[in-house]
């Protein structure tokens, strides 16, 4: 049995499957929470880098219309970044398929690459894999999550996530993975039987990309929670508490209104 999640904003949340009404974020969401000054830079260098690859087709779409222009170019990252998340989740189901040991006839020409790294790694690391693709649950923190695998390397019980990302691997993916270890249970898909998460020796990365792919350990230290949890309270905050901060004015004169009074409008 699957556990249910939906869509608040751009937060993801898990829907617990004894009691419909109890959602808790996703740790991806949660993970939202931290700055990420980059973006900025990355999101104008793309679209400087539309503007420039796609000139002819910018310049001709400004001549009939100025604004359909610039929303073409604005969206560059937006364009970019579903490509990206299209390739990671058909990866991330070959992955899948292949380490559950399924004989796959025809791979699609953009997954070829990515099959073949997979596959390697499966043949030089023999990993034993223990859980593929389970939700996490943690009733104490409340917050829930989706984890790739568990496997046995080298004599090791392993927490793996797969990435593709051309960037490489960030250090944001220590947090992700040492929450999901301090969950305090699986809720199986087979079965919909929570059982408890193992203890884990190690934490690691498979980076696959079409030129190759490396398995990259990963810190999961007990202070990394502490981290977590931080950045859960202050995804309560964002999400809920800060929405009933500022109450409506008790004295007012002419036409000043709150920020909240705007919103509301």
């Amino acid at each position: 049995m699957t556990v249910q999640t939906i869509k608040r904003g751009d937060s993801r949340f898990y829907v617990d499957p004894a009691d419909g009404a109890k959602k808790v974020p996703g740790v991806t969401s949660v993970l939202g929470m931290l700055p990420k000054p980059f973006l900025q830079f990355w999101s104008a260098k793309t679209v400087a880098e539309t503007a420039v690859d796609d000139l002819g087709a910018v310049v001709n779409i400004a001549l009939r219309d100025r604004d359909a222009a610039i929303d073409y170019l604005k969206r560059a990252p937006t364009r970019f970044t579903a490509k990206a998340a299209g390739t990671g989740s058909d990866a991330h189901d070959l992955f899948e398929r292949l380490a559950r040991g399924e004989r796959i006839g025809r791979v699609h020409p953009d997954m070829q690459q990515y099959a073949r790294h997979f596959d390697a790694f499966l043949q030089e690391q023999q990993p034993e894999f223990l859980h593929l693709e389970e939700t996490v649950w943690s009733d104490t923190f409340g917050y829930a999550g989706s984890f790739d695998a568990i496997a046995k390397i080298d004599g090791e019980t392993v927490i793996i996530d797969w990435k593709t990302t051309r960037s490489g691997v960030h250090d944001d993916v220590a947090l992700q993975l040492k929450a999901y270890a301090r969950a305090d249970r699986m809720i199986l898909a087979s079965s919909g039987e929570s059982v408890p998460v193992p203890a884990l020796d190690a934490a690691a990365v498979l980076h696959v990309r079409p030129e190759g792919a490396k398995l990259v350990p990963v810190d999961c230290s007990d202070d990394l929670f502490d981290v977590f949890t931080a950045l859960l309270t202050v995804f309560q905050w964002d999400s809920v508490r800060k929405k009933s901060v500022i109450g409506r004015p008790v004295w007012s004169t002419g036409t000043a209104e709150t920020g909240t009074e705007r919103r509301a409008a």
